[in-house]
């Protein structure tokens, strides 16, 4: 762990929940709530966000890659409650724009990743962590982009992962209401408004993730390297 790899880890993690918010906004605006495009956030221009959060944004990233070698952190998107009470459908599906948006990173990476492969300049290494899941043919500025590169892979698959559980307040609990008439998509949706969900969620949410995560992630890299078997 050195300043460079925090460089690195700070720059992907920015502008992997730029574009998670940056998509919930979107999908919002284009179905009528302008609540998100009002404040900025309807861009991959990272102030916005980072002003509306700056804990989950700064701090929080700082304080875990010191801790653990790895960041993780929030931002968040605002969104008008009355829109979403009468559109649940709409508003379900602005929460799991955020999630299909890192999915999209974590295959633009694999795909970059598997050219580099193909010219020459990148190749799997012997063992892979999270910084290190693809390693270049020379050093210098190739070693740094496999390490971005490595770090995109990883970081998209965390918040994905993350956000993708179906405990409030986390996107995964907002998907039901696209498979529940609209009656009873609002009636959920006021049950997992309850704040006493939130606490409670995230609690549940970092001891599952915490369980679950190590084994996705060795899934997806056997995936992404096949017949390679890491373990």
């Amino acid at each position: 762990m050195n300043f460079t790899d925090g460089i690195i880890w700070y720059l992907v993690f920015i502008f992997s929940t730029v574009v998670h918010e940056a998509s919930h906004a979107s999908i919002a605006f284009k179905f009528g709530d302008t609540t998100a495009y009002n404040t900025g956030q309807v861009s991959l221009n990272p102030f916005p966000h980072i002003k509306r959060e700056p804990f989950g944004t700064i701090i929080i990233p700082i304080i875990s890659f010191l801790a653990a070698g790895w960041m993780i952190g929030w931002a968040s998107t605002p969104y008008n409650l009355d829109w979403a009470n009468n559109n649940p459908k709409k508003a379900a599906l602005m929460a799991i724009a955020g999630p299909i948006s890192n999915f999209l990173l974590i295959f633009a990476t694999a795909l970059i990743i598997h050219l580099g492969i193909s010219i020459g300049i990148f190749y799997p290494p012997s063992t892979v962590n999270l910084s290190s899941l693809v390693a270049s043919t020379e050093s210098g500025i190739l070693e740094s982009v496999a390490k971005l590169l490595s770090i995109m892979f990883s970081l998209n698959l965390i918040l994905l992962i993350f956000n993708m559980l179906p405990v409030p307040p986390l996107d995964g609990s907002a998907i039901p209401p696209l498979f529940l008439n609209d009656e009873k998509g609002r009636n959920y949706m006021k049950i997992i408004r309850n704040p006493a969900f939130t606490f409670v969620g995230i609690f549940a949410a970092w001891n599952v993730f915490d369980k679950i995560y190590f084994q996705v992630y060795l899934f997806a890299i056997n995936l992404l390297y096949p017949g390679s078997y890491y373990q």
